[in-house]
């Protein structure tokens, strides 16, 4: 990684023998040991997935570890949070503060209709949420599309490059695609791979 590239991690935490194996922990602090900032811990909520476990509270979000080499080189923060003053001005005049103390006036402030989300993104999943593709579903695991699209969005411009290490079904492909950004998928997997060329209309060619 380049400085101010940026990981997104995604991870959740298996049970073995009753006993979490906080996977998700073990791996950031790994990030970090080996030079990456935690730059940002995102929740990403799952909505409606499965039935409760038998045993214990039914786990309903994964971690989503931003990481960067420095600071991001890109910052795109989502205001999609509604506020309630929306198109008001502020209540009296808003001033900033200078090197030296001294306070400019700013004069009074309108408020946004939306400003940056919280850090728990809330999507809904499973078949027939995460995408419209049908084959996209062969593959056991895939991420929502509109959570692809909200990280391309938040750390990538236009023309930039994105890496997926594990393409799997191609959703990252395709939302970089969609995004007008260049990318390179990685799979071990031939099925994977046909069914992520299947799904971007690529010819599939053996290596």
């Amino acid at each position: 990684m380049k400085d101010g590239g940026v990981v997104v991690w995604v991870v959740g935490d298996s049970v073995i023998k009753g006993n979490k194996s906080l996977t998700s922990f073990r791996q950031a602090l790994y990030f970090q040991e080996i030079g990456f900032n935690m730059y940002d811990v995102i929740i990403y909520e799952k909505a409606g997935t499965a039935p409760p476990h038998k045993n214990r509270y039914f786990n309903a979000f994964e971690y989503m570890f931003v990481l960067s080499k420095g600071l991001p080189k890109t910052i795109n923060l989502i205001e999609d949070k509604p506020n309630n003053w929306a198109n008001h001005t502020t209540f009296g005049n808003v001033t900033r503060r200078e090197q030296d103390g001294t306070l400019t006036p700013k004069g009074k402030k309108v408020i946004k209709p939306f400003g940056i989300r919280t850090n728990i993104w809330r999507y809904n999943n499973g078949k027939g949420f995460a995408t419209k593709d049908k084959i996209a579903y062969e593959h056991p695991a895939i991420f929502p599309e509109k959570l692809v699209e909200d990280h391309i969005i938040s750390w990538s411009n236009e023309g930039d490059i994105v890496l997926d290490p594990f393409c799997g079904s191609g959703t990252v492909a395709k939302v970089a695609t969609e995004l007008n950004r260049r990318w390179v998928g990685i799979e071990i997997s031939k099925e994977y791979c046909r069914i992520a060329n299947e799904r971007l209309g690529l010819e599939c060619t053996e290596q």
